[in-house]
């Protein structure tokens, strides 16, 4: 029984070259697949006038907003690690991708309110810095693991200081936008070591959310450098 399911929690790197191809070119589509499937959302929204709708409310708990950004990211891909089922996976994916599309909605209205071509910019900024990233990790082949404990910590200091500025009423300014432009970054790397080294061949599904989660974050975070500069 046990010889039956070694290729299964097999590493991605001990896989066939090909095997191992098949798996990393399966973890990317889904992800340029989840950002189409989330701008659709986004464009459903906005046209609809849900996010109009939903704006003023979420906005007048911002903090509700910021702590469910954080929850549901982190929450996501835990859920994806444990469950089995293809089907629960993508089940899971897709409310990831749903729930994304209305956190990020109200931020979206007021950007688009600001200056419309500001999300253009923030999203062409976002994916030229995640494919630069992703072409870092696949040329050097280097296994970034070592960065978990250090974006551990800096996630949950990140968590500690939007707390504290939303109950103590301090602004956290363009530089903590621009740290957690790098935070995302790395978590970027972290996701692409990830996916060529240490997934086992059945966990696609989960290795696409976890990258499509930092690539939100990024892209949060750029935008929200972007939103204030005015």
């Amino acid at each position: 029984m046990m010889n039956e399911n070694v290729n299964y929690l097999a590493p991605v790197s001990e896989l066939s070259v090909e095997d191992r191809a098949n798996f990393i070119w399966k973890c990317y589509a889904h992800v340029v697949g989840a950002i189409l499937a989330f701008a659709a959302i986004e464009v459903y929204f906005f046209q609809s006038g849900i996010a109009a709708a939903i704006a003023q409310p979420m906005l007048e708990n911002w903090w509700m907003v910021f702590g469910a950004f954080i929850l549901v990211g982190m929450g996501a891909t835990h859920v994806a690690h444990r469950i089995e089922s293809k089907n629960a996976q993508y089940a899971a994916f897709a409310a990831f991708i749903v729930m994304e599309a209305l956190i990020f909605a109200p931020m979206l209205f007021i950007a688009y309110a600001m200056e419309p071509g500001i999300i253009d910019s923030a999203a062409g900024v976002t994916i030229l810095g995640s494919i630069g990233l992703v072409a870092v990790a696949m040329i050097t082949r280097k296994d970034f693991s070592f960065l978990r404990g250090m974006l551990l910590w800096i996630g949950m200091l990140a968590f500690i200081a939007i707390i504290g500025s939303l109950i103590f009423g301090f602004h956290l300014g363009t530089w903590f936008s621009v740290a957690m432009i790098g935070f995302a970054g790395a978590a970027v790397l972290y996701d692409t070591s990830n996916i060529m080294h240490h997934y086992p061949q059945d966990k696609y599904v989960a290795a696409s959310m976890a990258l499509f989660a930092s690539i939100a974050m990024m892209f949060w975070y750029i935008l929200r450098l972007f939103m204030s500069r005015d």
